[in-house]
């Protein structure tokens, strides 16, 4: 049995997947069961709870085999992280308790580092927040997502997309939710090992290369477009951020173009993405349109 945090998420439902086809019994963590529905019809066993809960997270990892852990993604986060520090804490409390035999937790390229990272913050709070633990653990270092950019089947029917990668044509670490999904359920179920490592997960790709393989799926020239820096703000706001809390998301995408995302890191491991762009823009196209 292996227990799954926010399996109705993308990396959550990938990493669900993956155990199913294994043939793994999979328990999730639902703070709401209908919108969890689906995973009982394959066979999951809901635990009611969340992360904000350290009776119910324990609760939830008794009696297996492993576990996979993620923090919620806030992105006006407070200026000490007080939300990731809550989650972690019960995390902590929770896998002290119940000691499972390994341990997966989700992670970013560039949690190495303990300022200057925006949003990333909390993720290197959760690796610092782990290092205790008695039990084996492994965090996965994702790039960024490749979903992320999905918003450009709607909006470069002009042939333009626009990101926040600045200069368009650098490289940065990048990865499809799948493959992630795949790669903690490999860790979860293949050989044991002890104390912690980390695996940088993804492949050095650039958002020129990422627009050519939109427009390889939407049969038409796609060049990527580099947000002035100016205008961060103002379109982070029209994603829901409120005015003025833009900071961490703008200091998150500053990291990037700092080449904080690159691969390398001294003492980690490395996995390549097997999952391309385009393969990413295919199935959610063809989702759209079935």
């Amino acid at each position: 049995m292996f227990l799954v945090v926010g399996i109705t998420g993308k990396v959550g439902g990938a990493t669900a997947t993956h155990l199913l086809a294994q043939g793994k019994r999979v328990r999730a963590l639902v703070r709401d069961r209908a919108k969890a529905a689906s995973w009982t019809d394959q066979g999951v066993e809901l635990v009611d709870g969340d992360w904000n809960n350290a009776a119910a997270i324990e609760r939830a990892l008794k009696g297996v085999d492993g576990a996979f852990v993620m923090l919620p993604a806030v992105w006006t986060p407070s200026p000490d992280f007080k939300e990731a520090k809550g989650v972690i804490a019960n995390y902590v409390e929770a896998l002290t308790k119940a000691a499972p035999p390994r341990v997966v937790g989700l992670s970013s390229m560039g949690a190495n580092r303990t300022s200057g990272l925006g949003m990333i913050t909390a993720l290197s709070l959760l690796e610092q927040g782990f290092r205790k633990l008695t039990s084996p653990t492994a965090f996965v270092r994702a790039g960024g997502f490749f979903e992320n950019f999905l918003y450009g089947l709607h909006v470069a029917q002009g042939g333009t997309l626009p990101v926040y990668y600045n200069p368009t044509s650098r490289k940065s670490t990048m990865v499809a939710t799948n493959d992630i999904g795949a790669e903690v359920a490999t860790l979860l179920t293949g050989p044991a090992w002890s104390g912690h490592r980390v695996i940088e997960l993804g492949s050095m790709i650039s958002a020129d290369e990422v627009a050519a393989q939109l427009g390889d799926v939407m049969q038409r020239e796609v060049k990527a477009f580099a947000v002035p820096r100016a205008e961060w703000p103002a379109a982070f706001e029209q994603f829901g951020i409120p005015k003025g809390q833009t900071g961490p998301a703008e200091a998150m995408f500053e990291a990037v173009n700092a080449g904080w995302m690159d691969l390398g890191v001294a003492g980690t491991e490395h996995v390549a993405g097997t999952t391309l762009p385009r393969d990413v823009f295919a199935a959610a196209q063809k989702a759209a349109t079935a």
